[in-house]
């Protein structure tokens, strides 16, 4: 599949408009033409069955449960549209011209683009057909400022002694960790390439150390920045080009697969990776601030169970929690997809990787750590998850905030407003931004 194909902006570039436009087009084509009454009668019967099978099907989907969270209502709207331009089209085959025919098959292509189009834009997740079926096509960036070699004063907040020199970006970069930059596993583990976001005060030409954050999208899914990009260039904006140096690396090897979060004989070292090789590949290449007041460990969905649970073993290298919408463990959704493969059926080596097991194995070592459980206000399923997750970190000793994303599912605004709050609330702990 060509790499242009892969890149299209499938959210604010001009092809939703095009394919919305040309189902419009086809739409009106197939209603031009003399209103005879059996046309008539099969043109409602085809836009009523069509409309009344795409909302009974998201009915259906959000009944049963079929994707593990809430449809959008959005969603509800482009399929029940959809399908009845796809039921006008299907009546339009009989008693027509050629002409009208194939402008029929050709509404039905794009109305099936357009809901597909739609939909994806409802769940504000994926920007590209790359992003879809999690395929990296990002350049490499590979240009960063050595590790800072002296002492650096954390007495005094960043934002008070930064003055943005001239050669200051207006916005930060991105890109893929690939090739001598790329982060190796030492334990076994096949992750996709890492990909990381590099805020503007990072890319002048003597940065300051910064803080750094690991970030881990969910299942299905691949290590993409962009959600991440868009909250984190919006923070930059506000202080003067101060943000985070961002890694997004990958949990799960594919996208099919739940590696649990733990070292396993069947995935290999993926704690290992996260708790080791990636700290130790940033200490040696990023200039970065070392404290574990400034290390973060995020995640979304997936990404969010593992954050939780590596931020509650490894308090020495994570000084904050931040997640969107996590997953309370690994396999809460699916438990067999993780106790069968991962744990060979062992159910209490499982439970005792669940954070609640492993924060009583560490008392009072979470003084001064920061959690933040965010989620979408309607969502009936994460948002209570959320909750109970926040208690127990609470009763640790994590200095916590629980937080709802108003109007907001499991989807990309629950997401980006979870980081949105979480990062309102990091920077000025971190001094990039005033209390």
């Amino acid at each position: 599949m060509l790499r242009w194909l892969l890149d299209l902006d499938l959210v604010d570039g001009p092809v939703p408009w095009i394919i919305w436009g040309l189902a419009a087009i086809g739409v009106i084509g197939l209603l031009i033409r003399p209103l005879r009454r059996r046309w008539v009668v099969r043109m409602a019967i085809g836009i009523v069955a069509g409309a009344l099978l795409g909302w009974l099907l998201v009915v259906w989907v959000d009944a049963s449960d079929a994707f593990g969270v809430p449809m959008p209502v959005t969603v509800k709207w482009w399929t029940t549209a959809g399908f009845a331009a796809i039921g006008l089209s299907v009546a339009a085959l009989w008693a027509s011209r050629r002409w009208q025919k194939a402008l029929a098959i050709l509404t039905v292509i794009t109305s099936v683009l357009s809901m597909f189009l739609g939909i994806n834009q409802a769940f504000g997740l994926d920007r590209s057909l790359g992003d879809i079926f999690g395929i990296n096509t990002l350049s490499a960036l590979d240009h960063f400022a050595p590790p800072q070699t002296t002492p650096v004063d954390e007495s005094t907040p960043l934002y008070k002694t930064w003055t943005p020199p001239a050669d200051l970006p207006s916005q930060g970069r991105y890109g893929a960790l690939t090739g001598s930059h790329a982060i190796t596993s030492s334990d076994g583990f096949k992750p996709r390439s890492a990909t990381i976001y590099m805020p503007p005060a990072a890319l002048v030409k003597d940065p300051p150390p910064l803080p750094v954050v690991v970030f881990m999208m969910g299942l299905p899914g691949w290590p993409s920045p962009h959600p991440m990009v868009d909250v984190m260039n919006e923070f930059a904006a506000k202080n003067r080009g101060l943000a985070p140096i961002v890694v997004i690396a990958d949990q799960l090897g594919s996208q099919t697969q739940n590696p649990g979060c733990v070292d396993s004989a069947k995935y290999g070292g993926v704690e290992t990776y996260f708790n080791k090789d990636i700290p130790d590949y940033i200490r040696t290449h990023l200039r970065v601030l070392q404290d574990a007041k400034y290390w973060t460990i995020a995640g979304y969905s997936n990404g969010g169970a593992c954050a939780f649970m590596w931020g509650a073993r490894h308090p020495d290298i994570w000084g904050n929690i931040a997640t969107a919408s996590g997953e309370p463990w690994a396999g809460s959704s699916d438990p067999a997809s993780v106790l069968t493969p991962v744990y060979k059926g062992d159910k209490a080596a499982f439970d005792a990787n669940k954070p609640s097991a492993i924060l009583k194995e560490h008392p009072g070592e979470y003084a001064g750590h920061y959690a933040i459980f965010c989620a979408g206000a309607l969502d009936k399923k994460y948002g209570p998850l959320n909750r109970v997750s926040a208690g127990l970190a609470e009763a640790a000793g994590f200095q916590t905030t629980f937080y709802l994303v108003p109007n907001a599912t499991h989807t990309g605004p629950g997401l980006r407003g979870g980081l949105a709050k979480a990062f309102s609330i990091l920077f000025p702990r971190w001094g990039l931004a005033a209390g």
